[in-house]
């Protein structure tokens, strides 16, 4: 395969979400609302446990990941379907659809294990509560981090590395708003179907996996609340509730892209725009209206900024 195809097709055209004038001006306003409302909420549990003594903990070290992991996740393909939606002809170059195909598995990968990561945390806490400091230390949560972003990394290099070069000569439109991998390799001028499998099983094997051991772990949890104190198993079963629909959420809609794929395009552009703006806007509303610690620290913040605007 020549990987010099850009000489060939320099470009893609996106289909985009529909054709008509005044729903797409009528998504743009929505979608710019979301996106302000993605960015801002979770900035601001970014800067709450940054500033909230009360939040310096492994949980909420890991949550300020998850907030700016989703910061990212919203803006591999929303800024370009916003701009998109004012625009007649919608396209690509080469390698910004590269690009976004990479972003667009390395932050969904990237967050795939950060929830793990997330699940195994709380399973510490509540089964092995007597070594969850040494066990979670500063170290350990910035390494388990760190592998997140890695793991991540080469899952998402593991897609380019194909799909870059493969030889595309056209045509050259892709039935979405962003350059989906599936998508994509249709367009390819050989006989893809083989790759597409392939393609679709490893995204599977990743996803099905992460799902499996957080499914793991929440029973492991489940079993010990089970077993605990009226007080302790209803503050731990409501920070795992947060954990799960968070969980749902986020894999309800990838596991209907990748693992188990539709025919009906309308189906999975909707799966694809709840993917990249409805998750990452839900995500911080889950954990700030389920989480008590996150209400006191929005009160204080909130007090604080009264009273500094009063005084002044």
């Amino acid at each position: 395969m020549d990987g010099g195809n850009q000489s060939v097709l320099s470009e893609f055209v996106l289909l985009g979400l529909c054709h008509s004038w005044n729903i797409q001006i009528l998504l743009f306003i929505i979608f710019c609302m979301l996106y302000l409302m993605i960015v801002s909420g979770n900035i601001v549990i970014v800067i709450l446990i940054i500033t909230d003594s009360n939040l310096h903990s492994p949980m909420y070290f890991f949550l300020a990941n998850l907030s700016f992991v989703d910061m990212l996740l919203s803006s591999v393909t929303t800024p370009k379907m916003i701009t998109d939606l004012l625009r007649e002809k919608k396209t690509i170059h080469f390698g910004g659809c590269m690009f976004q195909i990479f972003l667009s598995h390395f932050i969904p990968g990237l967050e795939m294990v950060l929830l793990v990561i997330m699940a195994y945390d709380r399973y510490v806490a509540i089964c092995k509560p007597l070594h969850y400091s040494t066990i979670m230390s500063l170290k350990n949560c910035t390494g388990l981090v760190v592998t997140s972003w890695a793991l991540g990394f080469l899952h998402a290099m593991s897609q380019i590395v194909v799909t870059a070069r493969l030889p595309f000569c056209g045509p050259k439109e892709i039935d979405s708003f962003f350059c989906d991998t599936p998508l994509v390799i249709k367009l390819a001028c050989i006989d893809s179907y083989n790759l597409e499998i392939l393609m679709n099983v490893h995204c599977g094997v990743v996803a099905i996996t992460c799902f499996i051991l957080l499914l793991t772990s929440y029973t492991y949890i489940l079993l010990a609340v089970h077993k605990s104190s009226k007080t302790g198993a209803s503050k731990a079963l409501s920070t795992c509730t947060a954990h799960v629909t968070v969980v749902v959420l986020f894999f309800w809609p990838c596991i209907f892209i990748y693992v188990w794929p539709l025919s009906n395009t309308g189906v999975n552009k909707f799966l694809a725009v709840f993917y990249s703006v409805f998750t990452p806007l839900l995500n911080p509303l889950v954990y700030t209206l389920r989480n008590k610690e996150m209400k006191n620290a929005i009160k204080k913040f909130r007090n604080y900024y009264v009273d500094s605007k009063g005084n002044n």
